[in-house]
């Protein structure tokens, strides 16, 4: 489990720093900027998530 929480980390680093690159204000509407935040919020730990557990599965099954 410890290789798991660090993935995490190291995923989220990369994550947060792709997510960067993205202008999402542009599809938001005016004046909804905390609803802005927590959609790009969740967005972004979600993608943690996905990309986590899915090198996680990888590296189960070549570890075997």
């Amino acid at each position: 489990m410890k290789i798991k929480f660090i993935m995490y980390l190291i995923v989220g680093i990369f994550v947060i720093w792709s997510m960067d690159s993205i202008n999402i204000n542009q599809i938001f509407k005016k004046n909804r900027i905390l609803q802005a935040r927590v959609f790009y919020f969740f967005l972004t730990i979600s993608i943690i998530y996905l990309v986590t557990n899915c090198f996680y599965d990888l590296y189960l099954a070549f570890s075997n």
